[in-house]
């Protein structure tokens, strides 16, 4: 479990993620017509805004915004469709007349280094690339740039072709060296190594039995010194455990993993469903967060 100061702080607006004290929650916002969960729900820029407030009045710490889906065999979208889609989210969740609201600290969900540029110009805080930024190799450099924290995911090719790709020798090794290289080269180019948040991507070029197995030994990823995120939230492994082909009807599933993922050190949780996994949130860190009692 990260210890409470191990890791310095991310000082986001007006907020302090104290990593180890608690776990803190990011809230997912699609603004896709074709998203595996909840796609269609907040494309437009009004349901999208009413959904932020929403999640940030049911206790989200982060406010995740997407507009390129990223489920299995999801098609590429233009960078403009990509950019009409969320820098308006954006700038509405930035001028929204509720204060909670316009001062949440906001990520891009992007792989494109034209839309992080843009969103953080918006008013984004952080960048959330889920190929770790490897797919537009000026990616960490431009963040280095804007002076954001970074948040790394492991994944292997495209929503198209991940699904393909998911043999491993060393799954958890091959995963970790990946993560290390992309810390490393983010501290080459000026960022502090707290400043990168690491995701294993469950999921994401994973099969079933290796989400689970990540999930098992995700304390493995600790030694490399920045926080970690794991977004299980309502994800197809978790149907398979239920036989549940709705995702929406996976939120107890989501509850189990998430307290799986506090349990192993993790210090962020993207979920869909944010009060039902805050107040999982809550116990679970009184279970594993919580100092002894003294005898």
């Amino acid at each position: 479990m990260n210890a409470a100061g191990a890791i310095a702080p991310w000082l986001v607006r007006d907020r302090a993620f104290v990593w180890g004290e608690r776990t803190y929650v990011m809230a997912v916002l699609n603004v896709t017509p074709d998203s595996f969960s909840d796609g269609g729900l907040f494309n437009s820029l009004e349901a999208a805004v009413r959904q932020a407030q929403h999640v940030v009045n049911a206790g989200a710490d982060i406010l995740d915004i997407g507009g390129q889906s990223t489920r299995p065999q999801a098609d590429i979208i233009s960078l403009q469709e990509e950019l009409d889609r969320v820098i308006p989210v954006i700038a509405a969740v930035r001028s929204h007349p509720d204060r909670a609201v316009r001062s949440i600290p906001i990520s891009i969900d992007t792989t494109r280094v034209a839309v992080a540029t843009a969103a953080v110009k918006a008013g984004a805080d952080i960048v959330n690339d889920i190929s770790g930024g490897v797919a537009e190799p000026d990616m960490l450099p431009t963040v280095a740039a804007l002076a954001v924290p970074f948040m790394a995911m492991h994944s292997r090719g495209t929503p198209k072709t991940m699904q393909q790709l998911t043999h491993y020798s060393d799954l958890v090794g091959e995963i970790y060296q990946f993560l290390e290289t992309q810390v490393n080269q983010a501290i080459a180019l000026g960022m502090e190594r707290s400043q990168v948040c690491i995701d294993p991507g469950i999921g994401f070029a994973k099969t079933f039995d290796q989400s689970l197995d990540l999930l098992r030994h995700l304390a493995a990823f600790q030694p490399l010194g920045c926080p970690i995120l794991i977004g299980a939230s309502r994800k197809s492994f978790i149907g398979h455990i239920l036989n549940q082909p709705d995702p929406q009807q996976r939120v107890w599933g989501t509850a189990a993993a998430c307290c799986a993922a506090i349990a192993g050190g993790a210090d962020i949780v993207r979920v869909h469903d944010v009060p039902e996994m805050r107040q999982v949130c809550q116990v679970a860190d009184a279970i594993w967060r919580s100092r002894p009692a003294s005898v």
